[in-house]
């Protein structure tokens, strides 16, 4: 009997704390609003799925294969006399990303715009929690909207190319996580990454560098002598678009201009700065630089570089030079149907214009002040083509030098500042500081990541990041369109690697785009969704930054202290030693918050030490705290 009252208990504890994780809403990004009807729904493969008019049958298609990859099964098509149905209704007065989910008596609704009914079947989703062999839902009502209608990813592939397939991968995830932009960066200094019918030598020439710099950004450089490159054909770039406007992503692609052309130079150099000689340019006062970074004695390099950095040769503001451009986007936006075509426009050094008579003639010609307006007629020439042809410009904030074209839409990186002073002109805007949106910077200290860029970003500094600042008005802050982060890939050679420095931030970012400032709780987003978003991720493959886990401290009786560690992956284990010993798989495992054997008073501490082991048995850095009488620090190695 009292064994039958225990387990009685037992199960009643297990509902409750079921029934109180459920009532945290464990969906990223979380939901506008919802409310909970009590009890639940259990989701099997009896259940089909019920699609009214105008319903994209790619809809359910992409939905499927989530679900198939988690869970191994299915949702069929479900005729209307179904028990067991998922109703999708589309409801065209909803606008992009709006959703309405209803789980309730045995039956699930999702009423939304067409993207909106494939971000409520993500959500179902990621409700579903698997419980003594079942998944369940808790019975509910949820209306959700999008705070940004611009929520955005970059990849650069220059620096490294990325293949068909991966860049399908990054499409998916982003959609799971109901980001809604792709911003493609296919050309820069180290390489061309689009065939153009019209120039093959792009593809050609340009796709491809004979070295690449490895290890860190120092001089001299020390290169792998290894051919790098590789390219899109249109085939595949369409095939990419149609695959993510599937799963409502738009591709944004990026021609870089005036500047970060070595690439296209080194196969049309007659579309550089300076008059041709004997199917060369005339030597400039600027000099190009070897692999090492040293000046080629007054020379215009003629190969693809393999350093990084910003580079010195740009195209030079003649006639032939637009028209090349012109053709390039031509092509460009028959296979992009997206409203933005980026530009770059950044860093962009004006010393060859400074010495090139082509380019000093335009300016007196034009009645241009100074080089940096030179740069604005160059921008702006191309927004007149862009807008001829119903497109609309979006660049860098150095778009802003010497004036903002017309109808420019900037990109602000470098800080706010771009951005602010933007949206005071009137201009859209999409927040992209490199302060709290560059996936290639570290994630934690030396000692614990791979080689990166720079600088520290960690996971809640980019969950905090709220991008309309608060010195606009009300009104200026409508020109705010939205948010992206950008990975830039000088240092992630590797698809893994790729993997590791976007994940998990994009959790963050998607939190970012999805809710306002005021509805966004870091803590919430660490304790409830991350550790399931993570095992997810883990199922499908993803090999993803592992985070640190939670430690926390509280006095025990008799004045001694208990450390309390929350895994950061669901169904990790930690293993640690507070005795200075390093962390490895034959530690301690934690089962629960243990006493230290000692008590801590003053200025007294204990070195913790820990790794994190995920369900797939992949294996975290090893991370350390300082315990102290006041609470558990971080130590601060770099």
């Amino acid at each position: 009997m009292l064994i039958n009252r225990f387990i009685l208990l037992f199960g009643i504890v297990q509902m409750l704390a079921h029934h109180a994780f459920c009532q945290q809403m464990p969906i990223t990004p979380h939901p506008s609003s919802y409310e909970l009807q009590g009890g639940f729904i259990e989701i099997d493969s009896s259940w089909g799925i019920a699609s009214g008019d105008g319903v994209e049958v790619e809809t359910v298609e992409v939905f499927n294969d989530f679900i198939q990859n988690l869970y191994g099964f299915q949702l069929g098509v479900s005729d209307s006399n179904s028990s067991k149905k998922v109703r999708l209704i589309k409801e065209e007065s909803l606008e992009e990303g709006n959703y309405n989910l209803s789980a309730k008596d045995g039956e699930i609704k999702i009423t939304g715009s067409e993207s909106g009914l494939l971000y409520g079947l993500f959500s179902l989703l990621q409700l579903m929690q698997e419980k003594d062999g079942k998944l369940l839902i808790p019975a509910l009502e949820i209306e959700d909207k999008p705070e940004f209608q611009y929520r955005g990813l970059m990849i650069d592939v220059v620096r490294h190319f990325r293949s068909l397939d991966q860049m399908k991968k990054v499409v998916d995830l982003m959609a799971y996580f109901k980001l809604n932009r792709l911003h493609w960066h296919l050309t820069d200094d180290q390489g061309w990454r689009l065939e153009i019918k019209k120039y093959p030598e792009l593809t050609e020439i340009s796709a491809w560098r004979d070295s690449t710099i490895v290890g860190p950004y120092s001089k001299p450089f020390v290169y792998d002598g290894k051919r790098h490159g590789g390219y899109y054909t249109q085939e595949e770039a369409r095939e990419l678009v149609a695959y993510a406007a599937k799963r409502h992503i738009t591709v944004i692609p990026e021609i870089e201009l005036p500047g970060h052309s070595s690439a296209v130079l080194a196969a049309y150099p007659e579309f550089g700065s300076f008059p041709m000689e004997n199917g060369k340019p005339q030597k400039g006062s600027i000099p190009a630089f070897d692999k090492n970074n040293k000046p080629l004695n007054n020379q215009i390099s003629d190969a693809v570089p393999g350093y990084w950095g910003v580079h010195y040769n740009i195209f030079g503001p003649k006639e032939e030079t637009f028209q090349f451009l012109e053709d390039v986007l031509t092509e460009v936006m028959d296979i992009f149907p997206s409203e933005f075509i980026h530009i770059g426009g950044d860093e962009v050094p004006k010393d060859h214009w400074k010495t090139s008579p082509i380019a000093q003639k335009v300016i007196e010609r034009e009645g241009l002040a100074d080089e940096h307006e030179l740069q604005s007629y160059f921008i702006t020439r191309i927004e007149k083509f862009l807008n001829e042809n119903g497109r609309n410009l979006i660049g860098w904030d150095e778009i802003l030098e010497g004036g903002l074209a017309p109808n420019a839409t900037v990109m602000s990186w470098r800080g706010e500042e771009g951005g602010i002073a933007a949206a005071k002109m009137g201009h859209n805007v999409i927040m992209t500081p490199n302060s709290h949106l560059y996936f290639d910077h570290a994630q934690g200290g030396k000692s614990t990541e791979p080689l990166n860029f720079c600088c520290y970003l960690p996971l809640e500094k980019v969950y905090n990041y709220s991008p309309r600042p608060e010195s606009l008005t009300a009104e200026q802050q409508k020109y705010i369109l939205g948010v992206q982060a950008n990975l830039w890939t000088e240092y992630i050679p590797s698809d893994t690697k790729m993997e590791y420095m976007i994940f998990p931030r994009l959790l963050a970012l998607s939190e970012i785009a999805w809710l306002g400032k005021e509805r966004k709780d870091y803590e919430r987003f660490a304790q409830v969704s991350l550790p399931i978003r993570l095992y997810e991720l883990e199922r499908l493959g993803i090999h993803f930054r592992i985070p640190e886990a939670k430690v926390s401290m509280e006095e025990a009786s008799g004045g001694r202290q208990t450390v309390a560690m929350r895994v950061p992956v669901k169904g990790s284990k930690i293993f640690y030693t507070i005795d200075g010993q390093r962390a490895d798989q034959t530690a301690t495992l934690y089962e629960g918050p243990f006493t230290l054997p000692y008590y801590l008073t003053g200025s007294q501490s204990t070195l913790l030490n820990y790794i994190v082991v995920t369900p797939e048995n992949r294996v975290s850095a090893m991370y350390s705290m300082e315990l102290t009488a006041d609470g558990p620090k971080k130590i601060e190695k770099d």
